[in-house]
């Protein structure tokens, strides 16, 4: 199983990075895993526009979704005539919101066009509901949990052959995210916010975890590597792998635009 990373700037696409999108490969077999805003465009480096087999949604915030409009235009209008459609797994209502963000009739967001009336988001791709629990996509068994985040929001424990990757998604402090990471051999897990200095407001509650938060989560997960990703620009990278390394003493690394890791 392979790893690259396509975007991981958090809450919006940095100077250097698009928002989250994660590429997962095992036996010729591809999976994104999140298509952020800005990632359709580097996703594109790393591997063929039309060489998708699924696509995972962890949550329906912008920066997780918002280039599957985009990549729905593609699908639709090759020169050669429409691309087969590509599964998407994700929250209830994903077909309808992004419907919605694609086109400006609402009452056909959602829906597959009529000739001549445009294109909905289900004529590029066929949507199936997550729910928390097994799933198999491919040759990949992926564990899906509900996170700590002000929508519905799913964590995802992908296996294959032995090896793990957990992904945190969004999420504040969960027990659900331990468990899923519970013997990874990588957490790719969301490092938002920095802990605040004494005297300093409080960082809201149930909205994204610092990186301190993310090292306590891999040393009680017993992970064997950390990746800190959806750090947003403003945070500083090296403060981030210092608070992650002050709790967890395994390898930590930052997730970067084409880094890519094989779990073998």
């Amino acid at each position: 199983m392979r790893l690259t990373i396509i975007g991981c700037s958090g809450s919006f696409p940095g100077p250097d990075s698009p928002a989250s999108c994660y590429l997962v490969e095992a036996e010729g077999f591809r999976l994104l895993i999140d298509l952020g805003s800005g990632a359709l465009s580097a996703l594109q480096r790393q591997v063929g526009l039309y060489d998708i087999d699924a696509i995972c949604v962890s949550h329906l915030h912008a920066d997780h979704c918002l280039d599957l409009c985009c990549y729905s235009v593609a699908l639709t209008y090759h020169p050669e005539g429409p691309r087969p459609r590509i599964p998407v797994y994700g929250p209830s209502q994903a077909a309808v919101r992004l419907g919605r963000a694609l086109t400006a009739d609402p009452a056909a967001a959602g829906t597959q066009s009529a000739a001549g009336t445009g294109h909905g988001m289900t004529d590029a791709f066929d949507f199936t509901r997550l729910a928390p629990g097994p799933i198999e996509i491919g040759p990949l068994r992926i564990t899906t949990a509900i996170m700590n985040h002000p929508v519905e929001t799913f964590g995802f424990r992908v296996e294959h052959a032995g090896r793990v990757l957990a992904y945190s998604a969004d999420t504040g402090p969960t027990d659900a995210l331990e468990r899923l990471a519970r013997g990874a051999d990588v957490l790719l897990c969301e490092a938002s916010f920095l802990e605040p200095p004494d005297g300093a407001p409080a960082l809201p509650e149930g909205l994204h975890l610092t990186a301190r938060q993310a090292g306590r989560c891999a040393a009680a997960a017993g992970a064997g590597q950390l990746m800190l990703t959806h750090i947003t620009p403003w945070t500083d990278k090296a403060d981030a792998l210092d608070e992650a390394g002050q709790v967890f003493d395994g390898p930590i690394a930052l997730a970067a635009p084409g880094l890519a890791v094989t779990l073998e």
